[in-house]
């Protein structure tokens, strides 16, 4: 049932069953500042969330940022070849120590330099060296060299980050104890990595700030009702009858039938599109009639607007006519969709309506609002 905002807190929880009434999030915890703070730590702190591709770092040294909940990340390849995530903050007194660097421009370094008094770190997080000026009390007239005590190289390390991976797919945690990644994906893991994630070069990168709150895209995407009346050209291939909505716990999947699919002997997925959703806010799309695959990063900004980051991958960087027309259509129902979300966010800023209702065929965002609603009562 829906519920019209009458000056009381008149809302219930999210339903653990979509038929009930009280099926939807309250509209507050799409509009409240305070709720975009606890979220940070809350679910961006707490779950596994999407880091970037391992591809954009193929050699050792070569290194990106990410910032996730407010958190800023370097994702670097070591010395020996793995993945490792630690803070970008010095072990020192704090300092932020490289630049924002995108995943699509990553860096190469052979060690990782504090630029504020040069503490230099290993690629594996130790405390390599310091300047004399911490070796030697030259400028303390109260203290002899001798009684200088010797750092602790790991003891004085980098903060690291707990990093697991789906294939290529890097994934983080901040969590001091947390889920596996295995748990939380459930079968979305094997199901992934049955596909040559790997073998698909980047292509072709989009970001854009969309205000509305993180959710209302995330649930969005989740659902097709929408698509008849707003995406004529996306569902012109589509056999949207045949079509159907998978959930699972922490992910669920959005089957589109193709009316034809690709016809190359390696494609990942042919005649049906696979819309993968991850909890918190990942999304992976195996487009059916397309020899390639998509991410979206819905990165939170603050309650009123997030950011779209969206990846495209493809056996070759440089695409084809036929590869580019197909990137500008998967952007224009993205430009769709923000005209949507923005205008639903609008009605939402309001304050008019407490609590909405999901339709039957709304399973996933359903889905969506419980799982946002099960970690804000954590």
């Amino acid at each position: 049932m829906t519920l019209w905002n009458d000056g009381s807190d008149s809302t219930a929880s999210v339903s653990p069953d979509i038929t009930d009434e009280t099926n939807a999030l309250p509209a507050k915890y799409f509009t409240d500042p305070a709720v975009h703070e606890m979220e940070k730590e809350k679910v961006f702190s707490r779950y596994w969330v999407y880091a970037g591709h391992a591809n954009a770092i193929r050699e050792p040294g070569e290194y990106f940022t990410r910032t996730i909940g407010g958190k800023q990340i370097i994702v670097v390849r070591d010395h020996d070849g793995e993945v490792r995530a630690f803070y970008n903050v010095c072990a020192h007194r704090g300092s932020k120590m490289v630049e924002d660097t995108p995943m699509t421009e990553p860096g190469n370094a052979s060690s990782i330099r504090c630029p504020y008094h040069l503490w230099t770190y290993d690629l594996d997080g130790d405390l390599r060296s310091t300047p004399k000026s911490f070796e030697e009390a030259g400028m303390n007239p109260d203290l002899e060299d001798d009684d200088v005590r010797e750092l602790d190289r790991e003891a004085n390390g980098l903060n690291e980050v707990e990093l697991d991976t789906i294939g290529p797919l890097l994934f983080v945690n901040f969590d001091a104890d947390p889920m596996s990644l295995e748990e939380q994906a459930g079968e979305l893991k094997d199901e992934l990595e049955s596909f040559p994630l790997e073998r698909y070069e980047h292509a072709r990168r989009y970001v854009s700030e969309v205000e509305c709150n993180w959710k209302t895209f995330s649930g969005n995407y989740s659902e097709c009702d929408h698509c008849q009346a707003n995406h004529q050209d996306w569902i012109k291939g589509i056999s949207l009858k045949e079509s159907e909505l998978e959930v699972d716990d922490y992910y669920w999947v959005l089957h589109y039938t193709h009316d034809e699919g690709v016809e190359a002997d390696e494609s990942l997925i042919e005649g049906e599109a696979r819309f993968y959703y991850f909890w918190p806010n990942f999304t992976l799309n195996m487009y059916g009639n397309a020899d390639g695959y998509g991410t979206y990063i819905i990165d939170p900004i603050d309650e009123g607007r997030f950011q779209l980051i969206a990846d495209y991958y493809f056996e070759s960087p440089e695409l084809t006519e036929e590869e580019e027309r197909f990137v500008q259509l998967s952007r224009k129902l993205q430009e769709e969709d923000f005209e949507l979300v923005e205008r639903q966010y609008e009605g939402m800023r309001t304050g008019a309506l407490a609590q909405g209702q999901l339709g039957p065929n709304e399973h996933t965002v359903h889905r969506l609002h419980r799982l946002a609603q099960e970690a804000y009562n954590a």
